[in-house]
């Protein structure tokens, strides 16, 4: 079987699936059950600075938003970071690593913005025996209003100041939690990798409201007839983390910089597709809220599995494969001709392929043929936009044939030319000129 032993920033774990810092970490039993389930690491959940209590609201904490199965697709939450006393958490993280020293434990924490507050519970949480911290500038609700937070995690100064502090007081490596909302995530991470944090990690939640109750027309979830923004998580944001854990992979300025993956991982591809992109590892909240710890042994297996049947051996061999294939849309290849196939024999003749494209499309799947329901694409017609592939529903009922070079295209008369290495340097890219220029 392919070896899944994961060794982020010098911290090692069985496998690289770690819980984020959430609700599933708050405490040594949660922790306790998820590693006899197989889970690879923890991040304890967001430890505070030692003095009055931290209150949750005692109602609901969660806003969701379902697919037409009732499939949870993204959870929004309101609840604050650990209202848990210190000294308990630090007591229970010591005895969690001494029960599990070959498992992964990194702490979470927010503190106010203060050199002083960072420096006093640095040593306390270090003498915990933890693998590592994980400065939380992510969080967009409730901490952010008191300064801290996403608060800090917009400001990318505040970051590398941060991060420079705890660099310069601690032995621990230091992994800094990346906020989304954020126009570009880029600058956060470049500003944590100048503060000398060992990695980042990403992203955190969302800001967001998921619904509206029409009766009362508060926010939801309510609490007492009032609501508030929270922060979204779960399967809609994967592709939203996907593309900022791909920017920050690609950028010159942090190229190198680890990266800790988080945003919707619920399975093996999930994670796969994030260290993909350049994720040393993946964190999972959402799923394990849903299904349970024991969700990762599927994990495990199915990473395996098809490590094993791409003959991959380490996660070495696939993190960041997938990074020098992204690029910045005026490098494409205009030359790429693709056209919509249908394939009568799994056709069941719904005709949505068809209204998709009539009305919001090309024009390009015929209805009827000789009087008769039949759907078909006009090659003529079809740009190869694949509309059609992703409201099918039907499973590869659907596909993209790309024309071979020397094919003459109909729908605009032309010859396919050969894909270019560097479409840059095409002739016929509009954007040369520009490209050459910069």
């Amino acid at each position: 079987m392919a070896d899944i032993r994961n060794d982020f920033v010098g911290i090692k774990s069985p496998n690289p699936f770690w819980l984020a810092s959430a609700p599933p970490t708050d405490k040594a039993y949660n922790v306790e059950r998820a590693f006899k389930a197989g889970w690879g690491g923890v991040v304890w959940k967001t430890l505070g600075e030692e003095g009055p209590p931290i209150v949750n609201v005692n109602g609901p904490r969660y806003g969701a938003i379902w697919g037409a199965d009732r499939r949870l697709l993204g959870l929004n939450n309101i609840e604050l970071i650990t209202d848990r006393d210190l000294q308990t958490n630090l007591r229970e993280i010591k005895q969690i690593k001494r029960d599990w020293p070959d498992r992964a434990v990194v702490v979470s924490i927010m503190v106010p913005c203060e050199e002083a507050a960072w420096k006093a519970i640095l040593p306390v949480v270090e003498e915990t025996g933890a693998d590592g911290i994980e400065l939380n500038f992510g969080c967009p609700h409730g901490m952010s209003e008191r300064g801290m937070g996403s608060a800090v995690g917009q400001v990318p100064e505040y970051i590398e100041m941060v991060a420079r502090w705890c660099k310069q007081n601690t032995r621990m490596p230091v992994i800094v939690k990346l906020t989304p909302n954020i126009t570009d995530i880029r600058y956060p991470a470049r500003a944590a990798k100048k503060g000398g944090a060992d990695a980042v990690s990403l992203i955190n939640t969302v800001s967001s409201i998921t619904s509206v109750d029409l009766d009362s027309f508060s926010p939801e979830p309510s609490i007492d007839g009032k609501g508030s923004h929270g922060g979204y998580c779960g399967p809609a944001v994967k592709p939203i983390a996907l593309n900022m854990v791909a920017e920050i992979a690609r950028d010159p300025e942090t190229a190198g910089l680890p990266i800790s993956g988080i945003g919707g991982v619920t399975t093996w591809r999930d994670a796969a597709e994030f260290m993909a992109l350049g994720a040393g590892n993946v964190q999972v909240c959402t799923a394990a809220m849903t299904y349970g710890f024991k969700i990762v042994q599927e994990m495990i297996e199915g990473l395996k599995n098809w490590m094993d049947e791409k003959g991959h051996a380490r996660l070495d061999d696939i993190v960041g494969r997938a990074t020098p294939n992204v690029t910045d849309w005026q490098y494409l290849n205009l030359n790429y001709v693709t056209k919509a196939r249908i394939n009568q024999d799994l056709c069941i003749k719904c005709g949505r392929c068809h209204i998709a494209c009539e009305d919001t499309s090309h024009q390009a799947i015929t209805s009827t043929v000789n009087g008769v329901r039949h759907f078909e694409v006009i090659e003529a017609e079809c740009v190869g936009c694949n509309l059609c592939v992703n409201v099918c529903p039907v499973e590869d009922c659907i596909d993209m044939v790309a024309l071979a070079a020397g094919t003459l295209d109909q729908r605009t008369g032309r010859k396919v030319e050969p894909t270019y290495a560097n479409w840059t340097t095409h002739p016929n890219n509009p954007m040369a000129p520009k490209v050459a220029a910069e």
